[in-house]
C-alpha cells in the first residue's frame, strides 16, 4: 500500500513498541504526544529549515518534539537546490558557467517493501530503496555515483552504486533511516548531495490486514537546480529528457559534444520490475504543498507578532501605573 506522506514516521510492529532500527532491530521510542506545525514559534521553524541537510528529520523531529512528517513540511518549503553562492561583490568573470540558464532535474528517492508472509523468519520483509528520475529517465547523465549509508547493524552498511538504475535490495525487520548521498560527475562542478529516507516497512492504517501481494511505499520528490551550469555538463543535459532547461545563453556558445560514454543501456527506470509501484508525482501538487506551508508560517509569525505587540502594551502601560 503506497504512503500518503513524502516521508515516513515510525511505525507500531505487532509487539506494540516502536522500533526504529535496522536487521537487528532497535529500542523503543516514546508516544508522547508530538507538537504539530502550529505548536512552533518562527524561529523554531526557521531553524528546523536551515538545519536540512545537517541531520537527519528522525534527529530534527526528536529536538523540537515533532513528527517527521511536520518537518518534512517545514523542510520542503527550501527546493534542494544546488547553485553556486556568488558573492554580489565579486566582479570576476565566471569561467565555464552558462550565464541566464537554469537546469532542473527533477528526482525522486524512497523505498518500496513487501512482507514476506507469517512464515518468515528473522527478515520479515524485503524491500528495495532507489533515486530515480521523476520521469523514469537515466539519471547517469548527471550523477556518477550513490551511497547508501544503511543501519550499522547491516554487513558492510556503506553501499555505493556506480551505474544506474541507483538502487539497492536488501531485507530486515527494523525501519531505520538511510543516508543517501549523490555525486556529480566532475564537470557539472557541484558538491555531493545528501539526503535522508526513513524505511518504512508498515502502512500507517493499523486496521489494514498485511498482505505479501501490495508493498508499502514512501517517496519523495524533489529538485537538483543548477544555477548558471557548467558548459561542459549543460551540452549533455541540454537535450536530454531528463532534465527542463529554463532561460537561453546570455552569449552564443560552442559546447562539447554529449559523451557517448554517458549513454548507458538500461540506465532507465521506464521498465523497471517495481514500474507498478512508482507513485506518480506532480510538480503543480508539490507547489501547492509548499504555499500551505508557507501559508502556515505566515500565519504563526503573524500571530507571534500580535502577541509581541499586547506584550509590549502591557508593559508599558506596567511602566506608566508605577511612576
Amino acid at each position: 500500500m503506497a504512503a500518503a506522506q513524502p516521508v515516513a514516521s515510525s511505525y507500531l510492529n505487532p509487539s506494540g513498541s516502536t522500533t526504529s532500527a535496522g536487521s537487528s532491530g532497535g529500542a523503543p521510542v516514546s508516544s508522547k504526544r508530538k507538537r504539530r506545525l502550529h505548536d512552533l514559534s518562527p524561529d523554531e521553524i526557521n531553524e528546523i529549515v536551515a538545519l536540512r541537510g545537517k541531520m537527519s528529520q528522525a534527529v530534527v523531529g526528536k529536538k523540537y518534539g515533532i513528527e517527521q512528517t511536520e518537518v518534512s513540511a517545514i523542510q520542503r518549503m527550501q527546493r534542494v537546490k544546488i547553485a553556486r553562492l556568488v558573492d554580489d561583490n565579486d566582479k570576476k568573470p565566471m569561467v565555464g558557467r552558462v550565464k541566464g540558464v537554469e537546469v532542473t532535474i527533477p528526482i525522486v528517492y524512497g523505498s518500496i517493501a513487501f512482507w514476506l508472509g507469517k512464515k518468515a523468519a528473522e527478515s520479515t520483509h524485503k524491500w528495495t530503496t532507489y533515486v530515480r528520475s521523476a520521469n523514469n529517465e537515466d539519471l547517469s547523465v548527471l550523477i556518477k555515483k550513490v551511497v547508501f549509508q544503511l543501519h550499522p547493524s547491516f554487513e558492510k552498511p556503506t553501499r555505493t552504486v556506480e551505474a544506474a538504475p541507483f538502487e539497492l535490495s536488501e531485507s530486515g525487520w527494523g525501519e531505520f533511516e538511510i543516508g543517501i548521498t549523490l555525486h556529480f560527475h566532475p564537470d557539472v562542478g557541484e558538491k555531493p548531495l545528501e539526503l535522508f529516507h526513513h524505511l518504512k516497512l508498515y502502512a500507517d492504517d493499523e486496521s489494514i490486514p498485511q498482505t505479501t501481494k501490495k508493498p508499502v511505499v514512501v517517496e519523495s520528490y524533489d529538485e537538483i537546480v543548477l544555477s548558471e551550469p557548467m558548459e561542459a555538463s549543460f551540452g549533455r543535459l541540454r537535450n536530454h529528457p531528463v532534465a527542463r532547461v529554463i532561460g537561453s545563453p546570455a552569449s552564443p556558445l560552442v559546447l562539447p559534444a554529449a559523451e557517448g560514454s554517458f549513454e548507458r543501456n538500461g540506465g532507465d527506470t521506464k521498465d523497471h520490475s517495481l514500474l507498478q509501484w512508482f507513485m506518480k508525482h506532480s510538480e503543480a501538487e508539490d507547489l501547492n504543498l509548499l504555499a500551505t506551508a508557507r501559508q502556515q508560517v505566515c500565519a504563526a509569525a503573524a500571530k507571534l507578532k500580535k502577541d509581541l505587540g499586547v506584550l509590549e502594551t502591557e508593559i508599558s502601560r506596567i511602566k506608566a501605573t508605577t511612576h
